[in-house]
């Protein structure tokens, strides 16, 4: 056998071309395998953002959702107390939640306000010709005459609080709003029955308020739409008329365009609404009464109708000690009333059909 000075033989020819042949049939082959696969994997982490979307706004609505006394019985509480003044928990709160009252950046501030407002949508109602109209940042003018409305309304009860804002309501004799969920239990039935007994209106927010479920197709939103409908119909005898979508027409979770919802409450004859102004208990953090009412108070010299969003919930605690204060301050404006949500309201609706 011949020397090769510890040099390789070359390679000879077949062997490159079936290296070649070899290295251009994986390219062939993986390509399309790796583009299958980044489909795939795009599609999955659309899934996962939605899934992620929606998780957050059940848990944002879950405390709101059940009842004090029923996750009292799993050892279970979400009621969040203010620390005590000048203490060094308290400072650990003010960083957490933003509460600086003095700078105007916290729970009680213009900001904090405005970004609970509308979700970032501007909020819109019609004009007497139908018409959508913007809001405005300065306070409205009332004309020689004009009366400032004010309508106060509840998201998800009836709770454990239900009865403690009706007995408020009651004492100043205000009538307000109450967009309820589907709760069958006697002790529920007993609030709807008062609510409408009372002469507060009566309006649907779903029945199972579960976002995964009711946002899934427009089928499945009238579904549950229509079993709430009919329980609060055999419950009160009232065939509501009013709604307002969970999150809002807003909402960023839905799984169906929103639009489609809105046309089918326009074939329904359905109403929705949502708000202008928001007290900003909708968080799970806790808010003080103080922040409520000056939420409030901040937003309404801004419209001459103004939907106040609210809710009535077994963990909404500051809500209903909120509750006497700002009815005394709204009433102390001038020309002003606060009536419940009848047929000549205008709704107030972040999207519309039109």
């Amino acid at each position: 056998m011949a020397e090769t000075d510890g040099k390789k033989p070359p390679m000879s020819k077949e062997k490159r071309r079936f290296l070649r042949k070899i290295i251009i049939l994986f390219l062939v082959t993986a390509t399309p395998v790796l583009a299958v696969l980044c489909i795939f994997l795009g599609i999955r982490l659309h899934i996962v953002q939605k899934e992620l979307q929606i998780l957050q706004a059940r848990t944002m609505e879950a405390a709101a959702f059940y009842d004090t006394e029923d996750l009292e019985e799993t050892g279970y509480s979400d009621r969040q107390e203010e620390p005590a003044a000048g203490t060094e928990a308290e400072e650990k709160f003010d960083a957490v939640t933003g509460a600086d009252e003095e700078s105007g950046t916290g729970a009680g501030s213009e900001a904090y306000t405005d970004r609970y407002a509308a979700d970032g949508v501007s909020v819109s109602k019609r004009d007497s010709a139908g018409t959508m109209k913007e809001s405005t940042d300065e306070d409205v003018v009332l004309a020689d005459g004009s009366v400032r409305k004010v309508y106060l309304t509840f998201d998800d009860g009836p709770s454990s609080n239900t009865e403690r804002i009706l007995d408020i309501l009651a004492q100043y004799d205000v009538k307000a709003t109450f967009f309820v969920v589907g709760k069958e239990e006697e002790k529920y039935q007993e609030l709807y029955q008062r609510i409408v007994a009372e002469g507060h209106t009566l309006g649907m927010h779903s029945y199972s308020h579960k976002y995964d479920e009711i946002y899934q197709s427009v089928d499945s939103y009238a579904q549950d739409l229509s079993r709430l409908q009919e329980f609060l119909y055999e419950t009160t005898g009232v065939w509501c008329r009013y709604c307002r979508f969970p999150g809002g027409s807003s909402n960023t979770v839905s799984g169906v365009d929103m639009y489609d919802l809105i046309t089918y409450l326009d074939e329904q004859d359905i109403t929705y609404f949502d708000w202008n102004v928001s007290s900003g208990d909708a968080s799970n953090s806790y808010i003080s009464k103080e922040a409520i009412i000056s939420n409030c108070m901040i937003t309404l010299p801004k419209y001459e109708e103004s939907i106040i969003l609210m809710h009535d919930a077994s963990n909404k605690n500051t809500t209903v000690e909120a509750l006497p204060a700002l009815i005394e301050q709204i009433q102390a404006m001038d020309n002003t009333v606060i009536v419940p949500i009848g047929e000549d309201t205008e709704p107030i609706q972040h999207i519309s059909s039109d």
